[in-house]
């Protein structure tokens, strides 16, 4: 494969991944962030580092609300795929700022199709979420199931961007797959999440909250596992789609302490708090879809996943930093 691929939230965890591996694999990479206040913008630029010393990646700071902004990114690297993963991220932060999580989620992502039908781009990766499923009764999550009836403003901002791309789709024929992402964790996991939260507490000696009484669940997912899946997508896409990207396992938030603690050495300290609103009983994905249609294999089982992500967090963040 070769190509020239535009990465929206490219300094994000997904993003600067994902940038690496295409650049690896001979890709040409276009990256834009507007480097959200959501966590320090220091970790985003060590994230794209790596990618920086790369001649076929090229780094432009800005907004995807902005119009212009898209026209000159367009027009100056011209590419024949866009992934869109930039996003405001998180469903209890939603809960308390929905207004700013659909202006980026739903009115950035109508102006990057805007803009893609202005400069006649028709190719595009949308990164949704297996948040669109709710506390959805049958499982696995297929992506045939009912996603009427999201729990948090960020499910519903991620669903309304699914809607948006069918209907760009079948008005202007453009080429859409819509993936839903599974818990996603990983070097460069993003520091709001459990797994890092998690680790950086046992570490540091410090509690941890857990919300509920550890048997919610989930279907985590390996940063391998979903660069994977994007590339496989990339590889087929055609019409419009939606995959799950997941690994179709799942574990409860007790097993995944229990996991963290064999990994640290450590014995964590937990606090018990209600369930939050927005939080989902499990998610677990059927990835038979995405197997067939794309050939999606995901290899990183949760007791590797955790067992390198713990190595990997020893390694590069546990200096006290807030990484």
């Amino acid at each position: 494969m070769s190509g020239r691929i535009l990465i929206t939230g490219a300094a994000g965890f997904i993003g600067s991944n994902l940038a690496d591996d295409l650049l690896e694999k001979g890709f040409s990479v276009m990256g834009i962030d507007n480097f959200d206040p959501f966590y320090s913008r220091e970790i985003k630029e060590s994230n794209i580092l790596a990618a920086q010393k790369h001649l076929s990646f090229k780094f432009l700071e800005g907004d995807i609300r902005d119009g212009g902004f898209l026209d000159r990114c367009f027009s100056e690297f011209r590419p024949n795929t866009i992934v869109h993963l930039a996003a405001k991220a998180g469903v209890r932060p939603s809960i308390k700022d929905p207004v700013s999580y659909f202006d980026v989620n739903v009115n950035g992502t109508l102006n990057l199709l805007e803009a893609m039908k202005r400069n006649s781009i028709s190719r595009l990766l949308f990164a949704s979420s297996s948040s669109v499923y709710g506390n959805n009764k049958k499982v696995p999550f297929a992506e045939s199931d009912n996603v009427d009836f999201p729990v948090s403003p960020y499910a519903a901002s991620k669903k309304a961007g699914e809607l948006l791309c069918h209907t760009y789709h079948h008005l202007f024929n453009m080429d859409v797959f819509c993936l839903r992402f599974f818990t996603v964790y990983g070097p460069r996991q993003r520091c709001d999440l459990a797994i890092n939260k998690f680790t950086k507490a046992i570490l540091n000696g410090e509690p941890i909250t857990l919300f509920g009484d550890g048997t919610t669940s989930r279907d985590y997912t390996h940063i391998k596992d979903i660069v994977q899946g994007i590339e496989k997508a990339m590889a087929y896409l055609n019409g419009f789609d939606i995959f799950n990207l997941g690994e179709s396992d799942t574990i409860s938030l007790s097993q995944l302490v229990s996991l963290l603690e064999r990994n640290t050495g450590e014995k964590a300290e937990i606090n018990y708090l209600p369930l939050q609103d927005g939080d989902v009983f499990q998610t677990f994905a059927d990835i038979s879809r995405s197997k067939r249609a794309l050939g999606y294999n995901p290899v990183v089982n949760i007791e590797d996943g955790i067992r390198n992500y713990v190595e990997w967090y020893k390694s590069t963040c546990f200096n006290g930093s807030s990484h």
